[in-house]
Parts: structure tokens; sequence; C-alpha cells
């Protein structure tokens, strides 16, 4: 598998942009210059992340989510670690 990540991932296995190999291999989110851990999807070109709100769900059970805008670098957490 190559280190190329893709422009969009969501954590949601219900999402068209989730991708189960890449979330078991560890992605790390830096957005703004600070290290995310809470990201729920992101996406690089359009430069936002969504982050869940509190502990607040919706009418489906899900985590409320705010999209967020700014700058976002994504990187594999396995190739990060190994350098």
């Amino acid at each position: 598998m190559t280190d190329a990540l893709p422009d969009r991932l969501s954590t949601d296995p219900r999402s068209k942009f989730y991708n189960a190999e890449l979330l078991q291999r560890g992605i790390g989110i830096r957005f703004r210059g600070e290290e995310k851990t809470n990201v729920e999807e992101y996406c690089i070109s359009e430069g936002w992340v969504r982050v869940p709100v509190g502990k607040t769900l919706d009418r489906r059970g899900q985590p409320m989510t705010l999209k967020v805008k700014g700058e976002v670098i994504a990187y594999l957490l396995d190739t990060a670690s190994s350098d």
C-alpha cells in the first residue's frame, strides 16, 4: 500500500469517504498547526475538518459535528513513528 492519503477521509462507515484500511493504519491530523485527535472527517483541498460538538447527538443518535475551516495536514501515524 502506498503512503498517499486521499484528499477526503471520514471515520463514519456509512460515508462514501470511509476507508477502513487507512484508518486501521492510523491517521494523524494537524489542523491550524495543532495536533487533533477528535476529527470525524477532513478535506485537504477545501481546507476543513469536522469535529464533534461536545456530547450532543442528532436525532439518529450520531454525534453532532461542526465544520471548521483552516489549513489541514494529514499523515500516516505508522510512517511518522518510524522516522
